[in-house]
Parts: structure tokens; C-alpha cells; sequence
């Protein structure tokens, strides 16, 4: 008998699996998400991803700022649903709530657990350097990323996979894992595994201050630091263009041979030196401009080696 069932998420990471869960039959009855945010030019409120298709799907939607409201907390539970899942939603959720469905609460985390848990596990896996991750579906507990494990399945994370390519595998991914999770939560079969206490790190949300690249660090770090945040937020330097610095967004790039004083051009191919070894940049972004590869920029910006890059 299908499952009814509250969604909570944010951002286009939780859409499929709203969609899977919908297509499998089971009945949504209200969508939670973050409320509408100023965005753009005109500041305008925008509607997140979810609550965008949730309306679209003709599931309620509501927008609590967050549980702290008596009120808030009262109307989840009047809901009586069978179980909560909850996908990148943005907030922790209090006790009450973790307690107010039948079967309890089931989060999707893109990452092995108990590694990375936290806001932004996709990016500091690959910032990190790891070459796998995985995607965990967890029963929710007031720790943080901390519930016992019920699904997982591993993903390789390829030298070259940015951000915003594991970011779309994973939540595919974690879309089948779920439909699977509540089918045998419907079944009343569904095993979930304490965590190891071991190897435990924490994903910290990507702070602006940490974009621009450094080039003293190797050139392999550079280039893991530039894929784990490409295509958003993005990767970037500083370059004297007009008379004038200008943020270059870098989005790919890949760590070779080569040598010079750290942040130079080493060659006409935009090959910058770092600390160790150095970088060459494929597809950049200029401000106000499409993405672009490497060698269309050149064409219309001649650079030389010895340029040097402010970082």
C-alpha cells in the first residue's frame, strides 16, 4: 500500500526525487521548502526548485521560516503521515518533528557516511581529492548527518567529474535509492546500520572566501579546488584586462608539467604555474559572459608567458 508521505527540500539536487517518489505511487500530501528569496537584478522573490515543481504537481506547499513555532509544529504533525523524506531541505529539524510521522524521518546525503556530513558534501569530496563517494539514505536523528544508514550506494568520482556533473549523478541516484528505501519500509523490511564513529568529517558550506584560487598550493590541489566548485559557485582569479582586473571564473582546468614563478603564465596556453608542477585552463567565464573554452578566450586576448595573475 503506498506510503503518505511529507517532502521537505530545497534546491534542483531534491526535485528528482520528489518526482521518483510521486512516479512510484506514493501520496505527497504537503511539500516543505525553504521560503521564496530575493534573486536577480530586480530582487524579485523567487520560489525555490521544489517549491516550484511541488506546485507544479499539485502538492501544498509550505515555506516555514523554521520549527520554532508552536503552530509550525503542530500543523506537521497533523498531517499524520507515514514518514517524512527530506532532501537537501536546509534546515534541522527539532525533535517534535523527527518524532511527529509514523515510521520517522529519511534524508537523502550525497555522501559515504560518516564522511562529509554536513551542507556541502559533493564539493568537499572533490576539493578534497577522494575518488569516491556514494549516496546514503539515512534515518534522521537530532545529530547532525548522524542517523543510522539504511541504503548506500558507491559512485566513482573520475579525475576530470566537477561539481555539477557528480551533483547530477548523485541525485539520480539518490532518487532510485529512496524509491527503493520506501519500498521496503512499506514492507516493513527496511534495515538501517548505526554509523561508524570513525572517519567522521564535516562539509562546511562554501564560504565566498574561499573561491579564489590559490596558486601556490600543487597543481593538483588547484585543479581539485576549481572542479569542486564548478560550475557554481565557481573558481577564479584576478587578471588585468583593459587597463582594469577582471574576475576570471575558471570551470576546468587540469594539473600538468611545468614550472615559474607561482601565478605566472608559463606558455601562451594559459598555463599557470604553482607551488608544485601547474595547471592548464580549459573553459573559463569572464564577468557578464557565457562560459567559454580556453582557446576562444585566447583568440581574442593575447596573452604571453610571464603574465602574472594576482592572487
Amino acid at each position: 500500500m503506498p506510503l503518505k508521505l511529507i517532502f521537505m527540500g530545497t534546491p534542483d539536487f531534491s526535485v528528482a526525487v520528489l518526482d521518483a517518489v510521486v512516479a512510484a505511487g506514493h501520496r505527497v500530501v504537503a511539500a516543505y521548502s525553504q521560503p521564496p528569496r530575493p534573486a536577480g537584478r530586480g530582487m524579485t522573490e523567487v520560489k525555490s526548485a521544489v517549491h516550484a515543481r511541488a506546485d507544479a504537481l499539485g502538492i501544498d506547499v509550505r515555506t516555514p521560516v523554521n520549527f520554532k513555532s508552536e503552530a509550525d509544529r503542530e500543523a506537521f504533525a497533523a498531517l499524520d503521515a507515514d514518514a517524512a523524506v527530506v532532501v537537501a531541505y536546509g534546515l534541522l529539524l527539532p525533535k517534535a518533528v523527527l518524532d511527529a510521522t509514523r515510521l520517522g524521518c529519511f534524508n537523502v546525503h550525497a555522501s559515504k557516511l560518516p564522511r562529509w556530513r554536513g551542507a556541502a558534501p559533493i564539493q568537499r569530496a572533490i576539493m578534497a581529492g577522494d575518488t569516491v563517494t556514494a549516496v546514503n539514505i539515512m534515518r534522521m536523528e537530532q545529530g547532525l548527518d548522524t542517523g543510522p544508514v539504511c541504503l548506500g550506494r558507491d559512485v566513482a568520482i573520475s579525475p576530470e567529474m566537477t561539481a555539477g556533473e557528480l551533483h547530477d549523478a548523485l541525485s539520480k541516484l539518490g532518487a532510485e535509492l529512496m524509491v527503493e528505501a520506501l519500498a521496503r519500509l512499506e514492507d516493513g523490511k527496511l534495515e538501517c546500520v548505526p554509523q561508524p564513529s570513525a572517519g567522521a568529517t564535516y562539509a562546511a558550506k562554501i564560504d565566498k572566501g574561499e573561491t579564489r584560487i590559490d596558486f601556490s598550493r600543487t597543481a593538483k590541489e588547484v585543479a581539485d579546488h576549481i572542479r569542486g566548485l564548478s560550475p557554481f559557485p565557481g573558481a577564479w582569479f584576478e587578471l588585468a584586462l583593459g587597463g582594469k582586473g577582471e574576475r576570471i571564473k575558471v570551470l576546468a582546468a587540469t594539473a600538468t608539467d611545468g614550472s615559474g614563478e607561482v601565478g605566472t603564465l608559463i606558455d601562451d596556453r594559459l598555463t599557470i604555474a604553482c607551488g608544485d608542477g601547474a595547471i592548464r585552463i580549459e573553459k573559463l567565464q569572464r564577468a557578464g559572459k557565457q562560459p567559454m573554452a580556453a582557446a576562444d578566450f585566447l583568440r581574442g586576448t593575447r596573452l604571453t608567458a610571464g603574465t602574472r595573475l594576482s592572487h
